[in-house]
Protein backbone atom coordinates (compact mmCIF):
# COMPACT_ATOMS: atom_id res chain seq x y z
CA UNK A 1 0.00 0.00 0.00
CA UNK A 2 1.84 3.96 -0.94
CA UNK A 3 0.99 6.58 0.72
CA UNK A 4 1.70 8.70 -2.74
CA UNK A 5 -1.16 11.30 -3.27
CA UNK A 6 -4.28 10.05 -5.12
CA UNK A 7 -3.56 12.96 -7.57
CA UNK A 8 -0.17 12.24 -7.83
CA UNK A 9 0.98 10.11 -10.97
CA UNK A 10 4.63 9.04 -10.31
CA UNK A 11 5.05 8.35 -13.92
CA UNK A 12 4.59 11.37 -15.49
CA UNK A 13 5.02 14.26 -11.85
CA UNK A 14 8.65 15.07 -11.21
CA UNK A 15 7.65 17.41 -8.79
CA UNK A 16 8.03 14.66 -6.09
CA UNK A 17 10.14 12.33 -7.36
CA UNK A 18 14.02 13.16 -5.73
CA UNK A 19 17.21 11.94 -7.47
CA UNK A 20 20.26 10.81 -5.21
CA UNK A 21 23.79 10.83 -7.29
CA UNK A 22 25.94 9.01 -5.55
CA UNK A 23 29.23 8.79 -6.16
CA UNK A 24 32.17 6.80 -4.48
CA UNK A 25 33.59 9.69 -1.75
CA UNK A 26 36.26 10.83 -1.43
CA UNK A 27 39.16 12.17 1.17
CA UNK A 28 39.48 15.00 -1.79
CA UNK A 29 37.50 17.88 -1.37
CA UNK A 30 37.80 18.89 -4.54
CA UNK A 31 36.65 15.42 -5.66
CA UNK A 32 33.38 15.90 -3.54
CA UNK A 33 32.88 19.32 -4.83
CA UNK A 34 33.26 18.08 -8.11
CA UNK A 35 30.21 15.92 -7.37
CA UNK A 36 28.34 18.81 -6.30
CA UNK A 37 28.69 20.67 -9.01
CA UNK A 38 27.44 17.91 -11.68
CA UNK A 39 24.23 17.57 -9.29
CA UNK A 40 23.77 21.64 -9.79
CA UNK A 41 24.31 20.85 -13.39
CA UNK A 42 22.09 18.31 -13.89
CA UNK A 43 19.36 20.13 -11.78
CA UNK A 44 19.80 22.71 -14.43
CA UNK A 45 19.41 20.65 -17.69
CA UNK A 46 16.53 17.96 -16.43
CA UNK A 47 12.90 18.31 -15.35
CA UNK A 48 14.11 17.16 -11.63
CA UNK A 49 13.88 19.92 -8.84
CA UNK A 50 14.53 17.36 -6.16
CA UNK A 51 17.68 16.38 -6.39
CA UNK A 52 20.91 15.99 -3.96
CA UNK A 53 24.26 14.98 -3.83
CA UNK A 54 25.39 11.89 -1.92
CA UNK A 55 28.69 10.03 -1.13
CA UNK A 56 28.42 6.11 -0.51
CA UNK A 57 31.11 6.54 1.81
CA UNK A 58 34.33 8.90 3.66
CA UNK A 59 32.02 11.87 2.97
CA UNK A 60 29.29 14.17 3.55
CA UNK A 61 26.27 13.91 2.54
CA UNK A 62 25.71 10.23 2.93
CA UNK A 63 22.81 8.55 0.89
CA UNK A 64 20.98 8.73 4.25
CA UNK A 65 21.35 12.26 4.46
CA UNK A 66 20.27 13.01 0.54
CA UNK A 67 17.32 10.92 0.79
CA UNK A 68 16.21 12.62 4.17
CA UNK A 69 16.87 16.03 2.22
CA UNK A 70 14.36 14.84 -0.45
CA UNK A 71 11.39 13.88 1.12
CA UNK A 72 12.14 17.02 3.02
CA UNK A 73 11.57 18.93 0.12
CA UNK A 74 8.38 16.71 -0.91
CA UNK A 75 9.73 13.71 -2.83
CA UNK A 76 7.22 10.45 -2.13
CA UNK A 77 9.11 8.46 -4.61
CA UNK A 78 13.53 8.61 -4.59
CA UNK A 79 15.68 7.46 -7.63
CA UNK A 80 18.98 6.40 -6.13
CA UNK A 81 21.28 7.05 -9.05
CA UNK A 82 25.08 5.59 -8.85
CA UNK A 83 27.78 7.91 -10.58
CA UNK A 84 29.61 4.98 -11.39
CA UNK A 85 30.93 3.26 -15.02
CA UNK A 86 30.51 -0.31 -14.30
CA UNK A 87 28.36 -2.46 -11.82
CA UNK A 88 30.73 -3.70 -9.21
CA UNK A 89 30.07 -4.96 -5.68
CA UNK A 90 28.84 -1.10 -4.24
CA UNK A 91 26.10 -1.21 -7.15
CA UNK A 92 25.25 -4.78 -6.54
CA UNK A 93 25.28 -4.17 -2.84
CA UNK A 94 26.61 -1.27 -0.81
CA UNK A 95 24.49 1.21 -2.14
CA UNK A 96 21.22 -0.88 -2.38
CA UNK A 97 21.77 -1.71 1.44
CA UNK A 98 22.95 2.09 2.15
CA UNK A 99 19.17 3.08 0.42
CA UNK A 100 17.28 0.99 2.19
CA UNK A 101 18.48 1.55 5.35
CA UNK A 102 17.49 5.29 4.11
CA UNK A 103 13.84 4.48 3.33
CA UNK A 104 13.31 2.58 6.34
CA UNK A 105 12.95 5.90 7.97
CA UNK A 106 10.59 6.96 5.97
CA UNK A 107 7.67 4.43 5.27
CA UNK A 108 5.58 4.65 2.31
CA UNK A 109 8.13 6.56 0.13
CA UNK A 110 9.08 4.54 -2.76
CA UNK A 111 12.41 4.30 -3.98
CA UNK A 112 14.79 2.64 -6.87
CA UNK A 113 18.44 2.30 -7.28
CA UNK A 114 19.09 2.50 -10.85
CA UNK A 115 21.68 0.99 -13.48
CA UNK A 116 25.17 2.49 -13.14
CA UNK A 117 26.24 4.74 -16.47
CA UNK A 118 27.54 1.18 -17.95
CA UNK A 119 27.52 1.12 -21.45
CA UNK A 120 25.43 3.84 -22.35
CA UNK A 121 25.73 4.65 -26.49
CA UNK A 122 26.15 8.60 -25.13
CA UNK A 123 29.65 7.48 -23.44
CA UNK A 124 31.18 7.34 -26.46
CA UNK A 125 30.83 10.49 -27.75
CA UNK A 126 32.18 11.53 -23.71
CA UNK A 127 35.20 9.70 -24.05
CA UNK A 128 35.54 11.41 -27.55
CA UNK A 129 34.94 14.88 -26.00
CA UNK A 130 37.16 14.17 -23.12
CA UNK A 131 40.50 12.49 -25.61
CA UNK A 132 39.75 15.60 -27.59
CA UNK A 133 40.18 18.33 -25.34
CA UNK A 134 43.11 16.81 -24.14
CA UNK A 135 44.72 16.38 -27.06
CA UNK A 136 43.82 19.89 -27.88
CA UNK A 137 45.24 21.21 -24.24
CA UNK A 138 48.51 19.87 -24.75
CA UNK A 139 48.76 20.91 -28.37
CA UNK A 140 47.97 24.69 -26.58
CA UNK A 141 44.91 24.85 -28.01
CA UNK A 142 42.65 24.81 -24.68
CA UNK A 143 42.98 25.50 -21.29
CA UNK A 144 43.07 22.13 -18.77
CA UNK A 145 39.89 20.56 -18.31
CA UNK A 146 37.90 21.31 -14.44
CA UNK A 147 39.96 17.31 -13.61
CA UNK A 148 43.15 18.52 -14.66
CA UNK A 149 42.76 22.30 -13.79
CA UNK A 150 45.98 23.39 -11.56
CA UNK A 151 47.58 19.67 -11.10
CA UNK A 152 50.00 19.39 -13.90
CA UNK A 153 48.36 16.34 -15.21
CA UNK A 154 47.56 17.14 -18.07
CA UNK A 155 51.23 16.28 -20.08
CA UNK A 156 52.23 14.29 -22.51
CA UNK A 157 55.01 11.73 -20.74
CA UNK A 158 57.83 9.71 -22.37
CA UNK A 159 58.62 5.79 -21.13
CA UNK A 160 61.76 5.57 -19.71
CA UNK A 161 63.23 2.42 -19.37
CA UNK A 162 63.41 0.74 -16.12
Amino acid sequence: MSNTPKNIDLNADTEHTGVVIVDHGSRRVESNQMLEHFVEQFTDATHFTIVEPAHMEMAEPSISTAFDKCVQRGAVRVVVCPYFLLPGKHWKEDIPELTQNAAAKHPGVEYLVTAPIGLHPMMHGVIQSRIDHCLSHIAGNADECESCAGTGRCTVRVGQPG
